[in-house]
């Protein structure tokens, strides 16, 4: 594990997927979900965000909609995100039937990036408004799953890719979908600090430094784990996931941003995002 003092003592989270684990290769799980150190408590994207708004944590690793509905709780870190520019393989409405004759989708509401992601995108390129549903509460009629996707996101949804696509299911591509409709990436998850946590430059190169070799390290990455083939695991995550947070990057946020605002998913007149 190489050492970074700035990072010495924080309590830091981080998505447990596939696409997250470059910008963590440098640290260790933390045990008993109690992170401290260089120790990384790993859950989904939702628990992260809750436990960084409740102040559990000082730094995460969140999905990009918690920032942006407040943006004055956080800090977000230059350079580091997790993107696509065009398709992103992990994040998709599978169905069966075409787009135009689904009648609601599937989907866990705690995905709230993806969720607001596919609300926009409904509205803005596909010109629809489909209800979301809790795929937990929701009755499994078989001829009524015809006309309903599915929206996954994750590990998961590379494994249901894996497993489907030989019969026949197809996938909406929601990072292909967002490029071809606005032409810019889009990020899905970036590190945020509590916007008062002390010494917040330091702790930001700290995790750019991480994220640097975590990335040169990404075929041993790949080849090292276990979930999906090794050669797809590293397609993935060198042709699908990009791990920069640049020009291209902040406007797409910005875009999100002003598309949420225009949805009334988010609040208008909020601040804007502060980086550091």
């Amino acid at each position: 594990m190489t050492p970074f003092p700035a990072l010495e003592g924080l309590r830091i989270g981080c998505v447990q997927y596939l696409n997250s684990r470059p910008l963590i290769h440098c640290f260790r799980p933390s045990a008993g979900g109690t992170p401290g150190g260089q120790d990384v408590y790993l859950a989904h994207p939702g628990t992260l965000a809750a436990r960084l708004r409740e102040g559990a944590l000082d730094a995460a690793l969140v999905p990009v909609f918690e920032v942006l509905r407040s943006p004055e709780r956080y800090r977000v870190v230059r350079g580091v995100a997790i993107a696509s520019e065009g398709p992103v393989y992990s994040v998709y409405v599978a169905h069966t039937e075409p787009l135009d004759r689904l009648d609601a989708v599937l989907a866990d509401p705690a995905s709230l990036t993806s969720v607001h992601l596919f609300q926009v995108l409904a509205a803005g390129s596909l010109r629809r408004s489909l209800p979301l549903l809790d795929p937990e509460v929701t009755p499994q009629d078989c001829e009524a799953m015809r006309f309903r996707g599915r929206l996954l996101i994750g590990n998961q949804a590379i494994d249901f890719r894996l497993r489907h696509e030989p019969d026949g299911v197809r996938f909406w591509d929601l990072g292909q979908a967002w490029t071809e409709w606005t032409g810019l990436p889009f990020v899905y998850a970036v590190w945020v600090l509590r916007r008062e946590l002390p010494r917040a430059e330091a702790v930001a190169q700290a995790f750019r430094e991480a994220a640097a070799l975590g990335v040169a390290q990404v075929g041993d990455i790949a080849a090292g784990q276990r979930e999906i083939p090794a050669a797809l695991a590293l397609r993935y995550l060198t042709e699908n996931i990009r791990f920069g947070l640049g020009a291209g990057e902040v406007a797409g946020m910005e875009r999100f941003s002003s598309e949420l605002e225009q949805g009334g998913h988010v609040a208008r007149g909020r601040e804007r995002v502060e980086f550091v």
